[in-house]
């Protein structure tokens, strides 16, 4: 066959581009062995750093979040919000929020106020817990004998409870006080 430039292919396509030329690229063979995928994503991450570079700041917090990150820690989910599941009271202020985390047998109940938050673990039992706020640990607090706990010091912005017990360690979910 005749190509565009008016020479004689020697492969037995029509080298137009066209469909009997992809018809030979399958799979890898449709690149060539040279071509090199890591140096291509570390040229491209170059250029990413330079024409948009990650701020120092954000970087710095990921950081700082991933060393609160624990490997071992089960997760304890939101199954109550009174800010979204609660029927609101005509005419009441200041209400205090109140919260529920699940997991496994454990089972977090929190109120939130402006003059802190109070909570329990049930079934009761002694827990360590640390309010994380943001990527530093904020107050710890230790339960009574009954799984209360209480702190005058109100989360504020994002937060989360990690507990620690006997049988292991849960964390909630993060939450915006």
């Amino acid at each position: 066959m005749t190509n565009t430039d008016g020479t004689e292919g020697t492969d037995g396509t029509d080298g137009t581009g066209g469909p009997d030329d992809m018809d030979d690229m399958s799979g890898d063979d449709a690149f060539d062995d040279d071509f090199d995928l890591d140096l291509l994503e570390e040229e491209l991450r170059r250029a990413a750093g330079i024409l948009d570079p990650i701020p120092a700041q954000l970087q710095q917090l990921a950081v700082e979040a991933f060393a609160l990150h624990d490997l071992d820690a089960r997760i304890a989910e939101l199954t109550f919000d009174s800010v979204t599941d609660a029927i609101p009271v005509r005419g009441a202020v200041d209400v205090p929020r109140m919260l529920t985390f699940h997991v496994g047998g454990v089972t977090v109940d929190v109120e939130l106020t402006g003059q802190g938050l109070m909570g329990q673990v049930l079934p009761p039992q002694t827990a360590r817990i640390e309010v994380l706020r943001g990527p530093q640990v904020g107050s710890t607090l230790t339960t009574d004998d009954m799984g209360r706990f209480t702190s005058t010091e109100p989360p504020a912005g994002p937060f989360a409870l990690r507990l620690r017990t006997d049988e292991g360690t849960v964390v909630t979910d993060w939450l915006t006080a």
